[in-house]
């Protein structure tokens, strides 16, 4: 599956055992694929550059009985996020920014931005940030924007209200520039919460470059990558490859999920998300998981520097706090327990704090459809897992595929 990476699955060379990596065929086809839980997913595993394992199960498309294939192309919702966050770390390697740089320095419209504090008679008071907000905050959610994926605060209600009056020829300026006029929902900092901040950088990204987001992201990541099939829409002449998304349905299997949330990707659109808006292949997440894995570069193409990974992959929440200590929203692309975050990135406090197998300073993010991909320096390991199926909480794939995974290395 993985070419560049050699289409050979390599599994000694790996230094994993073949038989117990089966163990993955037959608990995802068992448990999942067979009795209709899911319609069919990818899984590919690589450790020290070899192809461990990698799988095609199921179908691609139920109700046109389409089967998975090796280049299907799946809604890889949040999994974009640590791509745009690369992207403006390209930024902070020229020079361009420092990550404590107050926001409002390149957004100025956000310079006036306060604090909506609530009263106990629901109330709210409007109050000055204790500090700015940064860069380093949208790269870890810990802005307080409004925008969360889930109702219940009166600042996220009205700001979506507005929105919705914008109408569908939004775009990043639009929607940053009608930020400035909504108040935050926390002090900058304080804590961390799901939502638009990811947009915002890919905002910076086209202030900073002057570029379109998609156009940066396709000179400066994709191209050099080989991520043929990764943007912000499916060709037509490619739309026979995109997977069918699924809606979980308790007790029952999952229906087809239509409407503009998922079929928003048949054509080009203004607004050009780095928080959920690409669509992508398990070879082209391999190759930028790859490229990841080898501390920034792939086949020679360097896209990051290697100390600027590091510096994006080790946990920035304040004092060594984790999500658990700090989200509110209650929702992330990872687990909570033992969890920390970098900038852009989800990062693994080590076995004893997450209660899995892994290791300490791994890094991972999801997608809404329960795609998935984790990365493992101290193994030299990454996993990219790939499937439609919302929402990413529906079923544990994420935990029981690392266990999978752990219990099949052999040296």
């Amino acid at each position: 599956m993985p070419d560049g990476l050699g289409t050979k699955v390599e599994a000694e060379a790996a230094g994993m055992d073949e038989s117990r990596l089966e163990r993955i065929t037959a608990h995802f086809s068992t448990n999942y694929v067979e009795p209709g839980k899911i319609v069919g997913c990818q899984i590919a595993v690589v450790r020290g550059g070899h192809v461990a394992y990698a799988r095609t199960m199921g179908l691609m498309d139920r109700e046109r009985a389409l089967p998975m294939a090796d280049d299907t192309i799946f809604r890889i919702y949040s999994m974009t996020k640590p791509i745009a966050s690369i992207a403006l770390m390209q930024m902070y390697e020229r020079g361009m920014f420092q990550l404590l740089d107050p926001v409002h320095r390149y957004i100025p419209e956000w310079r006036t931005l306060q604090v909506g504090e609530m009263a106990d008679d629901g109330s709210l008071a409007l109050v000055k940030p204790r500090r700015p907000m940064n860069v380093r905050d949208l790269l870890m959610h810990t802005t307080g924007l409004a925008g969360a994926l889930f109702p219940g605060n009166p600042i996220d209600a009205a700001f979506a209200e507005a929105r919705r009056d914008l109408g569908p020829g939004q775009t990043l300026a639009g929607v940053t520039a009608l930020l400035a006029q909504h108040p935050l929902k926390f002090h900058p900092g304080t804590h961390w919460n799901y939502g638009l901040s990811t947009d915002i950088v890919g905002r910076l990204v086209e202030i900073l470059s002057g570029l379109p987001f998609d156009e940066y992201l396709q000179r400066e990541i994709f191209e050099p990558l080989g991520m043929r099939d990764t943007g912000f829409f499916v060709p037509e002449a490619e739309q026979h490859r995109l997977a069918a998304c699924y809606q979980y349905q308790p007790a029952n299997q999952p229906r087809l999920m239509e409407g503009p949330f998922t079929n928003g990707i048949l054509r080009p659109r203004p607004y050009l998300s780095g928080a959920g808006g690409l669509v992508s292949t398990a070879h082209d997440y391999v190759a930028f998981c790859q490229m990841l894995a080898n501390g920034g570069q792939l086949h020679g193409r360097r896209v990051l520097g290697r100390k600027t990974l590091e510096l994006m992959t080790v946990n920035h929440l304040p004092g060594g706090s984790t999500l658990q200590d700090m989200a509110v929203g209650g929702f992330g692309e990872a687990g909570f327990e033992g969890v920390g975050f970098g900038l852009g990135f989800a990062v693994g406090l080590g076995p004893a704090a997450t209660g899995m197998a892994g290791s300490g300073g791994e890094f991972s993010w999801g997608g809404a459809a329960s795609t998935a991909f984790w990365i493992d320096p101290a193994e030299d390991l990454f996993a990219v897992f790939m499937t439609q199926l919302f929402p990413s909480v529906a079923y544990p794939f994420r935990a029981q595929l690392r266990a999978l995974v752990y219990q099949a290395i052999d040296d």
